[in-house]
């Protein structure tokens, strides 16, 4: 040490001044590098997600870089765009961008979200249907919560085989479908939903309620189809519903029509009606069932498990009529003999007639 302080004193005052100018330039380079550095670690380490709560980016077919940062502005995530596009745009993301859902956190940083959009490891999403009625409502249900749009989702339905494949037709495909909540990937298929949901039924329909259906003398998807009326008599209060289904069960068995307002409802295809009139009775369509004995060939509603549980311990009894009480409640009046069901037949008309109900 002491060798070099007499070799720096030695040195003549131009040496010394180059020597320190050196030094300078040093510190300044070392100094602007480590801004330099600073930065860049901010850029692509720092937290740039901003998010009260979980929130999720969601990746179309098709999307680039472009769409996918206008997509997070209109959600307010990130901090910084620019961050995001400066590293995104080094690290090649338009061409390797993963259609999606991801969820994403508060404090995620421009790093971590380039790189899971392009991972692929997207979060599944919660699908959920219920109270639906025709293919039509249920593809519209669907796409509000997965990419296929439910144009391409009924175009499926239409053209597929596999309902067929199981047993299925153009008439009950809808009664493979268990109205509840399934995790699916935000990208999944009409023909992978569909798969899904075939297996979804499949483990529905266990070794219990398979043996309740042939102990009733029912299929599964004849189960749903009843299900389907008796629901749709009455939405309100699922405690009656064995008692309903009893009803039915008592027609069915002794060979009578089941004379179901609600599916001459479906028939003429308007579910608003509150009052059905004799005209409507004559409606020639299968799922009249003024006019056709037995069941419907497909479902009218999207029955609730409570009700498909419903009509497979339906309640046994002698009533074999029913009508609604009118009092707004969804309870219903139930007869043994057609003397008492017109009676309460007549209390109901006069419960709509003092209401202005025409229609």
């Amino acid at each position: 040490m002491c060798g070099l302080f007499l070799i720096f004193t030695s040195m003549t005052g131009t040496r010394k001044k180059w020597l320190i100018g050196i030094g300078i330039v040093l510190l300044v380079g070392g100094v602007i590098v480590g801004i330099i550095g600073y930065s860049l670690y901010n850029k692509i380490m720092a937290p740039n997600v901003k998010a009260d709560k979980e929130a999720s980016v969601f990746v179309y077919h098709g999307d680039n870089l472009d769409s996918i940062i206008a997509r997070c502005a209109r959600q307010n995530l990130l901090r910084s765009p620019e961050n995001f596009r400066w590293w995104a745009q080094r690290q090649g993301l338009d061409n390797l961008l993963k259609p999606g859902r991801y969820a994403v956190s508060n404090g995620m940083s421009t790093r971590e979200l380039v790189n899971l959009l392009a991972s692929g490891r997207q979060t599944p999403v919660k699908v959920t249907f219920n109270n639906l009625r025709t293919k039509y409502d249920l593809a519209g249900r669907i796409a509000q919560q997965l990419e296929p749009d439910s144009s391409d989702i009924i175009a499926f339905f239409d053209t597929t085989t596999m309902f067929s494949s199981v047993g299925l037709n153009k008439e009950n495909f809808m009664t493979i479908f268990i109205p509840n909540t399934y995790e699916l990937y935000w990208t999944s298929t009409p023909s992978e939903f569909v798969a899904r949901m075939i297996k979804e039924h499949d483990v529905f329909w266990n070794a219990d309620r398979l043996n309740a259906a042939k102990e009733i003398g029912l299929s599964p998807e004849q189960v749903y189809i009843l299900a389907s009326i008796v629901y749709s008599e009455n939405e309100k209060a699922a405690d009656e519903a064995p008692r309903i289904a009893g009803v039915y069960m008592n027609r069915l068995q002794k060979g009578m029509k089941l004379e179901a307002d609600p599916t001459v409802k479906f028939a003429i295809g308007d579910f608003t009606i509150k009052r059905i009139l004799f005209a409507d009775l004559e409606i020639d369509s299968p799922y009249n069932t003024y006019k056709y004995p037995g069941l419907p060939p497909g479902p009218i509603h999207m029955p609730p498990i409570a009700y498909i549980d419903a009509v497979l311990h339906y309640e046994h009894h002698d009533y074999i009529f029913m009508c609604a009480s009118g009092d707004g409640s969804g309870y219903h009046l139930f007869a043994k003999t057609l003397a008492e069901h017109n009676r309460n037949r007549d209390i109901y008309i006069r419960t709509l007639n003092k209401a202005g109900i025409k229609r």
